[in-house]
């Protein structure tokens, strides 16, 4: 599928108002796709997961369009927070991702 109107969030870059909104997830949604695998792949190198904060600091991409794959791939099923906690840029306490187990693998967790 080539059109975003074809795809629906969190395949897609979602927006929550029509105006500027919508015209950022239309410009980001050609690099989208590309940039939540980078995403998955720096959590997956992880053991103990990582913070949204850390995957941008670690890709050198901004938190501002890391943080949104990362809620693509939690909603996806992808990942899932780790029980610690982490700090995000500003301090504050932040969400730790690890890949989350495959259904096919059986695990419970």
């Amino acid at each position: 599928m080539s059109r975003m109107s074809e795809l629906v969030y969190p395949d897609a870059p979602g927006f929550k108002a029509h105006g500027t909104s919508e015209q950022a997830a239309r410009i980001v949604a050609g690099t989208a796709k590309t940039l939540r695998a980078q995403v998955l792949q720096a959590i997956a190198a992880a053991p103990d997961g990582l913070t949204a904060d850390e995957v941008a600091e670690r890709l050198n991409k901004s938190i501002l369009s890391v943080r949104p794959r990362v809620s693509e791939l939690n909603r996806n099923g992808e990942i899932r927070q780790a029980p610690n906690r982490g700090r995000n840029s500003s301090g504050m306490s932040a969400s730790v991702w690890v890949v989350a187990p495959s259904i096919a693998g059986g695990s419970n967790e």
